[in-house]
């Protein structure tokens, strides 16, 4: 994978998780569809997803300037 690309998908997806599990916005859009019993169970999601996701975002960041450094 590209690392340009692997860094927007990173980035994107670690934005995407924080808002959904830090603010009620997946809360809301889960009970608007009325699946509100499930909403007990997002924080086994949504953490360990928040973690691969900034996970994914530093390997891509030391990759890339990995790759810059011993370009020079």
């Amino acid at each position: 994978m590209n690392d340009r690309t692997l860094l927007r998908l990173g980035i994107v997806g670690t934005i995407i998780v924080a808002l959904c599990c830090f603010t009620p916005v997946l809360v809301i859009l889960v009970a608007a569809v009325g699946l509100s019993a499930l909403t007990g169970y997002l924080d086994y999601v949504l953490i360990p997803a928040l973690l691969i996701f900034l996970g994914l975002t530093v390997y891509a960041v030391r990759r890339r300037s990995k790759r810059s450094d011993t370009a020079v």
